[in-house]
């Protein structure tokens, strides 16, 4: 290679928002090449397609499959859950801890790009952090993993078997994935698997870092951070109301526990333990809403976050009682966190009006059918109305983008806000509009 194009290629510098993007968009085209890999089968044969869509479902940790899981062989199941659990913990993350495993620590540029991709930690954080993603995230799955073991040999299963599901639940379940080798997921099953569940999907739907200040507090004491403050409230308030509400209109025919699961589980895990087709259509209209807001900033789960969902609710109340000032818990909310949060709404609403348009365009699928499957895969929830199988192979590429920008269009517009502006010194005068 000529010394001018070694230097043009060395020249090359990717900010953190490019190098999410194109990290990825790899995972994804790795994850559709092992899937079409010999030792892979399927039993009804995967096309490239189906294959791509699989990989992006995964890696995007949506849930949404026009295969069913169970016809993968063991092998084919296993490279799913690699691709689940790399999607979760995140490139960077991923990248950034192989460097610890190789180096023992972490190059500067590294830790700028990782601190500057999470938000919530100072670069000194960046490191110790690092460590304990990994550490949280394999304890808390081994731990999913007995208990669904018993939960499963509950069932009637062998021991092998059921720690086999066990171990792939638990992963699937934590990182919000909603990938389930039975294809009808968990309905049917007992309530130490549907509440162990449960618990999982919260937990990962609250963040790395809720869960590190949560380790932290016990260990050192440490004050809960306001990030950490909203997240505990709005995912209480939105889980309570979510059972309660979906309890009352199905008239207590859907139970505490499946009423709890499916609150729980519509925020971007795609389980799901009663016919979804059975509900009611206030019900539907409720797991819309839930989708939309979906999980907490630095989880597994997506959606417009938590934090953004109550930044807008108490601006807009803020508004409406005349404050000029958004206090909260002594705190000031500045108004670039309020323009970013809806900016990100808004953006993420118009591309989902898209995205339902033109799967609107597939003439065997129904109005509410294809408005649940649009949110759902922008929500990087994975529950269905049981029409993704049966998608064009126009409707497939629109669901792909769809699970992709929703895993990855939040993130990626609170990066590209953060990139440094020139300050604009003329002073403009104010207008008033009606």
């Amino acid at each position: 290679m000529k010394p001018a194009i070694r230097r043009s290629f060395k020249d090359i510098s990717l900010n953190p928002w490019q190098y999410l993007v194109l990290s990825f968009v790899g995972l994804i085209a790795f994850g559709a090449v092992l899937l079409k890999l010999p030792f892979v089968s399927h039993t009804n044969g995967l096309s490239n397609i189906d294959a791509l869509f699989t990989s992006t479902s995964a890696v995007c940790v949506t849930g949404l499959t026009t295969v069913n899981t169970s016809g993968f062989n063991l092998w084919g199941q296993l490279s799913i859950l690699l691709l689940i659990q790399m999607g979760a913990i995140g490139i960077m993350t991923l990248t950034t801890s192989f460097l610890l495993a190789l180096k023992g620590n972490v190059s500067l540029k590294h830790r700028l790009s990782f601190s500057q991709l999470q938000e919530n930690y100072d670069l000194n954080d960046a490191t110790g952090v690092l460590k304990n993603i990994l550490k949280i995230t394999f304890i808390i799955e081994f731990i999913g993993m007995l208990l669904l073991s018993i939960g499963f040999y509950m069932q009637g299963l062998s021991i092998g078997n059921a720690i086999y599901q066990g171990f792939f639940h638990s992963i699937s379940a934590f990182c919000n994935a909603g990938f389930s080798t039975y294809d009808q997921s968990l309905t049917g099953t007992n309530a130490l698997i549907k509440l162990t569940v449960s618990a999982l999907i919260i937990l990962g739907g609250l963040g790395y870092f809720v869960i590190y200040e949560l380790q932290s507090y016990y260990k050192q004491k440490r004050k809960y951070s306001l990030h950490t403050k909203i997240v505990l409230r709005v995912s209480f308030l939105l889980i309570v109301a979510g059972t309660l509400l979906i309890y009352l209109f199905e008239k207590g025919q859907t139970g505490w526990v499946d009423s709890l699961f499916q609150s729980v589980t519509t925020r971007t895990a795609g389980f799901n333990t009663v016919d979804l087709n059975a509900l009611s259509n206030a019900t539907i209209f409720l797991m819309l809403l839930l989708m939309f807001i979906g999980a907490s900033p630095g989880s597994t789960g997506g959606g417009i976050k938590t934090t953004n969902f109550f930044i807008m609710v108490y601006a807009i109340v803020s508004v409406l009682k005349g404050r000029r000032n958004f206090v909260i818990w002594h705190r000031k909310i500045s108004s670039n966190y309020i323009l970013k949060a809806f900016g990100t709404a808004i953006s993420y609403f118009l591309i989902l009006s898209i995205g339902i348009l033109l799967l609107l365009q597939e003439p065997d699928l129904s109005f509410k059918a294809s408005i649940f499957e649009a949110v759902s895969a922008m929500g990087t929830v994975g529950l269905t109305l049981g029409i993704t199988p049966q998608l064009s192979v126009l409707g497939k590429w629109v669901v792909i983008a769809l699970m992709f920008i929703g895993r990855l269009g939040p993130a990626s517009f609170a990066m590209a806000t953060l990139q440094k502006h020139k300050e604009v010194k003329i002073k403009y005068p104010d207008a008033e509009i009606y």
